[in-house]
């Protein structure tokens, strides 16, 4: 029977957005209670990004969920203007060299210098800023996000920031009095909203100033040699301190939407504060949780716990990655290797179902989000909507499991043949992708724990008439037709299961090696009747 497929009109679906309790849809509507009718040259969101590392899984779910709320203003106000910034704060000074670059003694040379300013280690570009923000260019490119770049150092060096600058100098004073109660004791005497660049070694200084002129752009300050310099803040001759430097990004630019972390609340709060002293306001914004790793641990760079994203595009697909990072932003998610199956299969099971929902229900599908992150796609459909996968992923692996470590693409093709019409790699390249993840997630995590018990008890009778009613079978016979073999069998009363869930388990343990499994109809259509009596008859050897 073919499915249900809704067709939605455009006023439905913006009548859908506008009550929508989808979580980007949420935030669309806060944007628009603010800019109704949209702005001049459109509704700037940003995402911010610190060059003094390499891109990294935060980097990728803040930009994903930034465009993911910004396709759903799109949908709320009918396909208004909006651009997207990704923001390289390179002008600020390298603080510690870290571990994993070359040439770390010549970086040792340079500490305390703008990052924009200090040769390349890896000896590629003009600067270390300037190879990790190419590295950050072609991270969002490979994910296909559509962004604009934009360069602290461009800013402060060519002037773009000079107006926002002297407002700061203008509004020193009032600047201090908000950040000065938020600093301990120490750090009051050095502190400086404005951090002058030092003219005889290049570094950025954490000194007080004097604001001699600020429109201008005039301070003083005492250089490292200990001399008093007067000289200009404007140019890229300083660059503000983080906080400020945030609230006068916000107001320089025009910023809208700005998503952050938890951790950064406070910055938050006291940047709003800045940005309302230079005349504008904080933007529109989600503050989300930060990942955890399998035990329930803030995830750390110096620790290793967690998973990295090239992990997990290791073992699952970036759709997956980018499903289970949509979910409720506002709660912290564990990362690790046991949460990318089931969510390689959902993302399917939703993306399936897109097309039969109405609009509400659309609205509140990650799949349908997803399918329009990186695209325009105001409509009520996008390509892809409704697209399926013809074996799960978790049945997958449990062929994969089966066919053991040295299990190769080739061989899964070959069983595949068994399940798949046209089993062709080239005609299904989604299910040929996750071949390979289905293949390396076994060799890495399934394959060193997988233990298969022998059967007992009315196990051994079972399983015996299950080899016996498989033997009767037509090779050919249908997988939901098994999958009734199986249950008959396991409702047998002198079996002794007290449930068909134990039967389950107990095939599951017996013959796979694990405590959970596939519908076992699927799993046989799939793996053989054949082989599957063999893997019968090993269970039986060992009773």
């Amino acid at each position: 029977m073919a499915a249900l497929v809704m067709t939605i009109t455009q006023e439905a679906l913006i009548a859908a957005a506008s009550n929508s309790k989808a979580w980007p849809f949420q935030e669309a509507q806060r944007l628009a209670k603010r800019l109704p009718e949209g702005k001049p040259g459109g509704v700037l969101f940003e995402t911010g990004y610190g060059p003094s590392g390499l891109p990294h899984i935060g980097t990728f779910q803040e930009v994903l969920r930034t465009s993911l709320v910004r396709r759903a203003y799109e949908t709320l106000t009918g396909g208004a203007a909006t651009r997207l910034v990704a923001f390289s704060d390179d002008l600020d000074g390298l603080r510690k060299v870290p571990d994993n670059v070359p040439n770390q003694a010549m970086l040792a040379e340079h500490l305390g210098k703008p990052l924009s300013r200090i040769p390349d280690p890896f000896e590629k570009f003009e600067s270390f800023a300037a190879h990790n923000n190419a590295m950050l260019r072609d991270f969002l490119d490979r994910f296909g996000f559509e962004y604009e770049f934009v360069s602290s150092s461009d800013c402060y060096n060519s002037g773009r920031f000079d107006e926002a600058l002297k407002g700061v100098l203008t509004n020193f004073s009032a600047i201090m009095d908000i950040m000065l109660p938020t600093l301990g004791e120490e750090r009051r005497k050095t502190y400086s909203p404005v951090m002058p660049i030092s003219p005889t070694t290049g570094a950025v200084l954490q000194v007080p100033i004097e604001v001699i002129d600020p429109e201008a752009g005039i301070i003083r300050f005492t250089d490292e040699d200990g001399s008093t310099v007067e000289q200009s803040a404007l140019g890229g001759m300083a660059k503000c301190q983080w906080k400020v430097d945030w609230a006068m990004r916000w107001v320089a630019l025009g910023v809208d939407y700005e998503m952050y972390g938890k951790d950064l609340t406070d910055s938050g709060i006291q940047s709003g504060k800045i940005a309302r002293v230079l005349g504008g306001h904080k933007p529109e914004g989600l503050i989300y949780e930060l990942f955890l790793d399998a035990k329930g641990e803030k995830i750390s760079k110096s620790k290793g716990n967690g998973l990295s994203i090239e992990e997990w595009l290791q073992y699952g697909s970036p759709e997956s990655l980018g499903f289970y990072i949509f979910a409720n932003p506002r709660s912290a998610k564990q990362l690790h290797g046991g949460v990318i199956p089931k969510a390689v299969d959902d993302y399917w099971q939703f993306r399936a179902a897109i097309p039969s929902q109405d609009a509400d229900k659309r609205l509140g599908n990650p799949v349908w989000h997803l399918l329009r992150a990186n695209e325009h796609h105001t409509g009520a459909e996008a390509p892809g909507e409704g697209d399926t996968l013809p074996v799960p992923f978790s049945l997958l692996l449990n062929l994969v499991g089966v066919l053991g470590a040295g299990a190769t693409r080739e061989a899964v093709w070959s069983y595949l043949g068994n399940y798949v019409e046209n089993a062709d790699p080239a005609a299904h390249p989604a299910l040929d992708a996750l071949v390979d993840r289905a293949l390396a997630y076994n060799r890495d995590f399934v394959a060193p724990t997988l233990e298969k018990r022998a059967p007992v008890g009315g196990e051994v009778a079972a399983l015996q008439a299950l080899d016996a009613a498989l033997e009767a079978a037509d090779p050919a016979t249908s997988a939901e037709d098994l999958q009734t073999i199986v249950y008959e069998i396991g409702k047998i009363e002198e079996f002794g299961f007290g449930n068909l869930r134990d039967w389950f388990k107990a095939l599951y343990e017996t013959l796979l090696g694990s405590e959970q499994g596939p519908r076992m109809g699927s799993f046989i259509a799939l793996y053989g009747i054949a082989p599957t009596r063999e893997l019968i008859a090993e269970a039986l050897a060992k009773a």
